[in-house]
């Protein structure tokens, strides 16, 4: 699929369909890898040139933020595609490809009237981009919740011994619990292993001998049990703690693990639920503000053509895809449909000429009206 698309607009002398014919003949003649389509534009309520004035000030603004809302809305449908491993679909909107609705844009006179002022069209436009992008934040944030919890507890399955839930790693028979007696959890560095054999014994009074068994060991430590009488536990975790060993706080409970257990299924499929909703919901959300972007440039290029060649509308609005290396030539012909008398005056300074600001602060610099459509 074509990702950079050219939209712009031709001043017509005689008739739009002899400049279509012609520019046609002359893409076909000189640059004939070119695509090129007409850019449907209904005859929208100009209004007085004041209020044109006035919106072209915001159109710059509010084409961003509608593309940065379809751009935000892509990557996190690519997020999402690669978490699940699902292969890539095609962006659509109502079942039609984005680049084909593009090159076959039909204004939608039910969502957009076209006797609406073009400033009520514009803030309509802008104000249902605005409600779905207000929605991903808080589905995104609810999906975002339930995975970052999920992250957490993997985390303590995973991690180092320092931190991971150790209930998958200590048996029953590990633990001795009764009235007098406790078992304590140590976590000895690796490399510190020797020395906790050695004084794990003398760390305080009334530790049983030879009580500590190695129950586990990762990349940096070991876990190791240690018995002794319950009045002396507090001690024992100071004297070791200032050795270097770290005690963990353990109480084994068939009940809590059952607990933790459900709590992770839950978690898994309520992020699984989340993902498949999210994914569903951007697919169609993008085509919805896809939509109206395209509506979006549909009233830009209307209005920078009247700023720029005056009332009545008179103007051939198409679509252009040329490859890198043909951007020059099709620029070349472009310039030729226009006025040649005023070609010279709206060169760009990389071609010597007198440098113009675009209407409505486009920086792309032409005796016609153009910007760039990127839908990747």
């Amino acid at each position: 699929m074509t990702s950079r698309y050219w939209v712009v607009s031709l001043p017509v002398k005689d008739s739009s369909s002899s400049l279509w014919n012609r520019l046609q003949e002359q893409i076909s003649k000189h640059s004939f890898d070119t695509p090129v389509y007409r850019f449907n534009i209904p005859n929208l309520r100009v209004g007085t040139l004041d209020s044109l004035l006035a919106l072209g000030d915001d159109l710059l603004k509010s084409n961003s933020f509608v593309e940065g809302v379809s751009q935000k809305i892509r990557r996190q449908i690519e997020e999402l595609e690669r978490i699940s491993g699902v292969e890539s679909n095609a962006l659509t909107v109502d079942g039609v490809p984005v680049d084909s609705y593009l090159t076959r844009f039909v204004w939608d006179e039910a969502k957009y009237p076209t006797m609406s002022p073009l400033k009520e069209v514009v803030e309509n436009i802008q104000s249902q981009v605005a409600k779905i992008e207000d929605d991903l934040k808080v589905r995104v944030a609810e999906y975002n919740n339930v995975r970052g919890q999920l992250n957490a507890i993997n985390r303590k399955q995973s991690g180092s011994l320092a931190v991971r839930d150790l209930s998958n790693l200590v048996k029953p028979e590990d633990i001795v619990a009764s009235e007098h007696l406790v078992t304590l959890l140590a976590v000895v560095p690796k490399y510190s292993q020797k020395d906790w054999l050695a004084c794990y014994e003398t760390l305080t009074d009334f530790v049983v001998p030879r009580s500590s068994k190695k129950l586990f060991e990762d990349n940096e430590y070991a876990l190791y049990t240690v018995t002794l009488f319950t009045r002396v536990a507090d001690n024992y975790r100071t004297s070791a703690r200032e050795k270097g060993f770290q005690i963990r706080d353990f109480e084994h409970s068939v009940e809590a693990q059952e607990t933790r257990k459900q709590e992770l299924e839950k978690l898994v499929q309520d992020q699984e639920s989340l993902r498949t909703s999210l994914l569903q919901w951007c697919y169609t959300s993008y085509g919805e503000v896809f939509s109206s972007w395209m509506h979006f440039c549909a009233v830009r290029i209307f209005a920078e053509s009247i700023m720029r060649y005056g009332l009545p509308p008179a103007f051939l609005a198409c679509v252009l895809s040329p490859a890198v290396k043909s951007e020059k030539k099709v620029r070349s012909i472009l310039e030729r449909m226009c006025d040649s008398t005023n070609s010279l005056y709206w060169k760009s300074e990389e071609d010597g000429g007198a440098a113009m600001a675009g209407l409505a602060g486009d920086s792309e610099t032409h005796p016609y009206v153009s910007f760039t459509i990127n839908l990747a």
